[in-house]
């Protein structure tokens, strides 16, 4: 083993019994206050909405929606958050990649999500998966500077099937 103090991180999805953790980890992470459709998508989008537990302390979540398109879907990233004291361990990125890969098994060809400009730490980590940049909207966000944000997208490639 040689680390000595190896921790776990689990993933569980969220429910009606749950959803207060989701609520809270949002007060705290984000300057911004969802309202009950946010939580009826994250409820919604079944296991593409996840909290993060390490060592069984939720620490983190991805809660996303999805949205059909001229008959595909696609997913949006609503929200993405880990608690600061566990940043680095590893836990967001094992909540994107398990948006990736249920997004290749179910056929989903679209990821994206929004950024706030300024938020560098952000783009960085989502352009390491492969996200591009696609588009900024001006005055996207109302209460919080810079009101600007990028739109991040992500082409998944889906594994060809011998038929």
């Amino acid at each position: 083993m040689g680390a000595g103090r190896e921790m776990t991180t689990s993933l569980d999805g969220v429910r009606d019994k749950n959803l207060m953790q989701l609520k809270k980890l949002n007060s705290v992470l984000f300057p911004v206050r969802y309202n009950d459709k946010y939580y009826a998508d994250a409820l919604a989008s079944g296991e593409f909405t996840k909290l993060a537990y390490y060592s069984d302390i939720c620490v983190g979540s991805i809660a996303c929606r999805l949205e059909k398109e001229d008959g595909a879907v696609r997913v949006y990233i609503m929200t993405l958050g880990v608690l600061a004291p566990y940043r680095g361990l590893g836990i967001g990125t094992k909540l994107v990649n398990h948006v990736l890969d249920l997004s290749s098994k179910q056929n989903i060809g679209e990821i994206y999500l929004h950024v706030q400009t300024n938020n560098d730490d952000a783009i960085n980590f989502y352009k390491k998966f492969g996200f591009e940049i696609t588009d900024t909207i001006h005055n996207y966000y109302i209460n919080i500077t810079p009101p600007d944000c990028y739109v991040l997208t992500k082409s998944i490639i889906q594994p060809r099937t011998k038929k």
